[in-house]
C-alpha cells in the first residue's frame, strides 16, 4: 500500500503542485491539505482520492506558487491611522499610557492586512483537477509495481513452504519406530516390560502415535498454499485481496504450528522452524497488499 505521486504544472501565473503519498493502513486514512486558492473544493479532491483509492494512511497535499510579479499582503494603512486614533484619544481620555507594545496591539486589530483575493477563476479548477488525477496516476502507478515485485516474494514463500513440508515425510515415517523403540527402552529399564500386557501395550502405542500423526495438518497446509496461490492469481472485481491473503496466512500459521506441537523430533523442529521463518516474512509483507 505506499506509494508516491507528484505532478506540477503552471496555471495562470501559479506553479500547482499535488503531492500524495499512502503508507500501510487496515483502513483508508485520508488527511488532505490545500491551498487557501482552492480550499472551497477541498471536499471534491477528498472524494476523488477515496473514489480511486483503497486502504492506506494516505496523505495529500496541494500548494501554489507565485510565478513572476504577484500583488502580495499588505498594510490597511486607512484603517490602521484609524485604529491609532481611536487608541490615542483612550489613552488620553483613560490617562494611561500607550506603552512600547503599540505595534503589537495595532498589528493584531481584525482586517489589518490585505492580501490577495483567493476567488477562482472558471478556467482554473479543470487544469487544477488534471495536476491532481497525474498525480494519483503515478500513485497507482508505484503501488501496481510494488505489486509486481510482492507477488514474486509471496511466490517464492509459499514454494520454499511445501518444499519443507515434503523434507518432513522421511522423518514422519521413521519417527515411529523410534518412538516405540523408546518407550520399550524406557519399561525395560523400569523393570515393568515383562508383566506388561503386550496386546495393551500395542493399543497404547498406536493411540500415542494417532495422537502425533500430522496427516491432516499436512494436507491442509497444503491446500492453504494453493489457494493463496489461486487467490493471488483471481481476476480483482471488487475490492482488494490483502485481508483475504490475510486470513489464510493466519490459516497456515495454525497448521505449521500444530505440526510443531506434534513433531517430536529434532530434525522434524527444525524444519517447521524454518517454516514458521517463512511466513513471519510472509505476514510482514502482507500489509503492504490492498
Amino acid at each position: 500500500m505506499t506509494g508516491y505521486g507528484k505532478y506540477q504544472a503552471e496555471i495562470n501565473g501559479k506553479k500547482v503542485t499535488a503531492e500524495i503519498r499512502s503508507l500501510n493502513s487496515k483502513q483508508l486514512d485520508l488527511s488532505t491539505r490545500v491551498s487557501p486558492y482552492y480550499k472551497e473544493k477541498d471536499n471534491e479532491i477528498r472524494n476523488e482520492i477515496l473514489r480511486r483509492l483503497e486502504r492506506g494512511k494516505v496523505d495529500f497535499a496541494l500548494y501554489t506558487e507565485s510565478i513572476g510579479e504577484q500583488n502580495g499582503a499588505h498594510l490597511n494603512i486607512p484603517l490602521l491611522q484609524t485604529y491609532y486614533q481611536e487608541l490615542q484619544q483612550a489613552s488620553e481620555s483613560l490617562q494611561l499610557p500607550l506603552g512600547n507594545e503599540v505595534w503589537t496591539l495595532l498589528m493584531r486589530m481584525p482586517n489589518v492586512m490585505q492580501g490577495d483575493s483567493f476567488e477562482l477563476p472558471e478556467d482554473e479548477w479543470p487544469q487544477v483537477q488534471e495536476v491532481i488525477a497525474m498525480a494519483i496516476d503515478q500513485l497507482i502507478s508505484f503501488r501496481e509495481q510494488e505489486g509486481n515485485m510482492l507477488y514474486d516474494f509471496f511466490s517464492a514463500r509459499v514454494s520454499r513452504i511445501e518444499e519443507l513440508l515434503a523434507e518432513v515425510e522421511p522423518y514422519e515415517n521413521s519417527r515411529v519406530e523410534k518412538i516405540k523403540a523408546r518407550i520399550q527402552d524406557a519399561l525395560e529399564k523400569s523393570g515393568a516390560a515383562e508383566s506388561i500386557d503386550k496386546n495393551r501395550f500395542e493399543q497404547e502405542i498406536i493411540y500415542y502415535l494417532e495422537k502425533l500423526d500430522i496427516t491432516e495438518e499436512k494436507t491442509r497446509l497444503r491446500n492453504h498454499c494453493q489457494y493463496f496461490r489461486q487467490t493471488m492469481d483471481e481476476v480483482e472485481t471488487k475490492g482488494g485481496k490483502g485481508k483475504k491473503l490475510g486470513f489464510i496466512i493466519q490459516e497456515m500459521g495454525r497448521e505449521i504450528n500444530t505440526l510443531g506441537s506434534k513433531s517430536n523430533q529434532a530434525e522434524m523442529q527444525r524444519i517447521v522452524v524454518c517454516m514458521k521463518d517463512e511466513l513471519e516474512q510472509m505476514k510482514e509483507q502482507i500489509l503492504n497488499v490492498l
